[in-house]
């Protein structure tokens, strides 16, 4: 069927070995859709340039193109009857700053004509920067929204909900219509997000002559709550106070003699770049066991609470090297310990995930969690050891 993703595998069986049957990996084909595809500028896309020339691929069979484009949704929807082009490519002339275009593409493939779904996209000046951003996922569930005001408007009318065509056809009588936002306050709290769920909103922006519709952001909540994922840390020194760097956040055992770990580098990036489990940062961290212990500690803000949305486990990615010294892994919260099943974790190669159910940290009062230790040896009990470097990322609280 056109439009349509297959997916197949084949699996190798061979009924004398054990090991029998072999998975195989999963390939995928596509059919092409009739319709107009792969727009540029994409569905969505922010700030283009007012020179742009539009272009697409084509439907699948089809001989002639009818774009319509305009400022009004409506209008670009019901069009019709406008002259075919030969290409797929189209050249609007220069655009208007601070505006919300909408564009469709018909596909003609005799006798038929395949109607395009509406794109949408903002030239510089007009409302954007939306946070989270466009089409994010695993944003956590204390997030709120913000935005930037385009250039010229007066105030904010906001619209929120689960389902992104009710935000897109909602008006001020909707459900999903908040209200008012003044000038200077483009931000808005919804009091907390539902597990592994999806969210849609729209900013519209008020001038003296009217209201201009904006964008249909989208993004979807997570299935865990976050404990680190190191995406935050920043190579801004102090005095400054956008500085949030890595080491300043997990305390290690710089400037003392009895804590060998050192966390993060010396010089920028701060954090590692390139050995990452996923996202573009993780925790570069060093020990050193000679008659020391090596911990890492972060101070939590949120979240505290390690029984919210019915969390039971605490995941851990980590990467190891087999240069390393060989030492015992643990994770503390205050004064429960658990170390890791594997008495040389520190030589494990690649990204490993460490699970922990949260019940093996006796005594700890799970619903206000003050710090998470990271640590090598035996804590409290320094002995003669040896050093490494390893990585964390990924610090997760999983149902």
């Amino acid at each position: 069927m056109p439009g349509t993703t297959y997916y197949w595998r084949i699996d190798e069986v061979n009924e004398t070995e054990p090991n029998s049957p072999w998975i195989g990996d999963i390939w995928s084909f596509t059919i092409p859709p009739k319709t107009a595809y792969n727009p540029e500028p994409a569905n969505g896309a922010e700030f283009v340039d007012p020179n742009t020339v539009f272009s697409w691929t084509p439907g699948f069979g089809a001989k002639l193109h009818t774009v319509y484009m305009g400022t009004d949704f409506d209008e670009v929807t019901n069009a019709a009857g406008g002259a075919p082009l030969g290409s797929a490519t189209y050249d609007p002339d220069t655009l208007e700053l601070e505006k919300v275009y909408y564009w469709r593409v018909d596909e003609f493939d005799p006798p038929f004509t395949h109607k395009g779904d509406v794109w949408a996209f903002t030239t510089p000046g007009a409302v954007g920067n939306p946070q989270p951003a466009n089409g994010a996922v695993d944003i956590q569930f204390n997030a709120t929204l913000s935005w930037t005001a385009a250039d010229n408007a007066t105030s904010h009318e906001l619209y929120f909900g689960a389902d992104a065509d009710a935000v897109k056809n909602a008006t001020a009588v909707s459900p999903e219509y908040i209200g008012t936002r003044a000038l200077g306050s483009e931000s808005y709290d919804p009091g907390g997000f539902a597990w592994d769920s999806s969210y849609a909103w729209r900013v519209d922006e008020v001038y003296p002559t009217g209201t201009v519709k904006g964008l249909v952001w989208t993004f979807a909540t997570a299935d865990f709550l976050l404990v680190d994922d190191f995406e935050s840390y920043n190579d801004i020194d102090p005095p400054d106070p956008a500085s949030n760097r890595i080491f300043d956040k997990w305390i290690d055992g710089f400037g003392t003699t009895t804590n060998g770990a050192l966390v993060g580098n010396d010089l920028p990036p701060y954090a590692e770049q390139t050995i990452v489990n996923s996202g573009g940062q993780s925790m570069p961290y060093r020990y050193d066991n000679n008659l020391k212990t090596s911990e890492a500690t972060l101070t939590l803000v949120y979240p505290r609470d390690w029984t919210a949305e019915g969390v039971a486990k605490l995941s851990v990615w980590f990467r190891g090297d087999s240069g390393n010294a060989a030492e015992r892994m643990f994770v503390a919260l205050g004064n429960a310990v658990v170390y890791h099943p594997d008495a040389a974790p520190t030589q494990i190669t690649g990204w490993n995930e460490w699970v922990i159910e949260l019940t093996e940290f006796a005594g700890v009062d799970l619903t206000n969690v003050g710090s998470i230790t990271i640590g090598f040896g035996t804590k409290d009990s320094p002995a003669a050891g040896g050093s490494g470097t390893m990585y964390f990322d990924d610090i997760r609280l999983i149902r």
